[in-house]
């Protein structure tokens, strides 16, 4: 306080100033490798990227050195910095788009069911108008990875609204309401419309090579600042060359 170190038992007057040290941390458990990124914004809480499509969020079995943790690892050693990978949102590795990485456990409590999310997804078929999928999900009894929509699963809530669409297949604009893991993909595939590329539930990749989502616009209050945040990524080339006019 003050420029003093404050005790517990100190009492703290009125305009006094308080400056609080909050413990380093690292992922010294991620493998840094360096590699590109696409930061869409940065500062000393916060780091946001657009992630490309075919990488995963964090190291898993098979995948231990090609992740955006890798990266963000090696990029911020770079800066001399030294934070654990939290990732606030985790999007599959065939999803692209927006990832927030919170740099102290502060900016990841003050986050938390505080950003909002909208994805652009291609489904296979024509729809028309805007709706709700309130359906809940869980694991299929035959899988420990595919969900699908049942009684006994955790309640889900999807709102869409149709861009464009024909015969073949149209585009959505997408925000949950849950974040369940696989929620768009199941929840379009209940519908009877899966994600163009996504062939665990539905879909063809005869026009895709990946489910076609990608997470494109993000807005929150930050954390420290209080600023209103807009962060956006544009879509993917994959899914640009599907992209047309009404």
């Amino acid at each position: 306080m003050n420029g003093k170190i404050l005790r517990s038992i100190d009492p703290v007057t009125g305009g006094a100033q308080v400056v609080i040290h909050l413990p380093g941390d690292d992922s010294a458990f991620i493998t840094p490798v360096s590699g590109e990124l696409d930061v869409r914004f940065e500062d000393s809480h916060l780091l946001i990227l657009n992630k490309p499509p075919f990488m995963p969020v964090h190291p898993v079995k098979q995948h231990q050195n090609n992740t955006l943790a890798n990266r963000v690892v090696a990029y911020a050693l770079a800066k001399g910095e030294h934070y654990v990978f939290r990732a606030h949102n985790r999007l599959d590795r065939n999803t692209s788009g927006l990832v927030l990485v919170a740099k102290d456990k502060y900016a990841v409590f003050n986050l938390n069911h505080r950003v909002h999310k909208t994805y652009t997804a291609l489904v296979h078929g024509k729809m028309e108008g805007k709706g709700t999928v309130r359906a809940p999900i869980g694991l299929r009894v035959d899988s420990k990875l595919v969900r699908c929509v049942i009684n006994e699963g955790t309640p889900a809530v999807t709102h869409y609204r149709v861009l464009f669409g024909d015969e073949r297949y149209s585009c959505l604009s997408l925000v949950l309401e849950t974040g369940k893991t696989h929620q768009i993909r199941c929840h379009m595939s209940y519908l009877g419309h899966p994600l163009l590329g996504d062939d665990l539930y539905g879909g063809t990749t005869e026009l895709i090579q990946r489910h076609a989502l990608h997470c494109g616009e993000m807005r929150f209050v930050h954390p420290v600042t209080g600023e209103e945040m807009y962060i956006t990524a544009p879509l993917p080339d994959d899914m640009q060359k599907l992209m047309k006019k009404p």
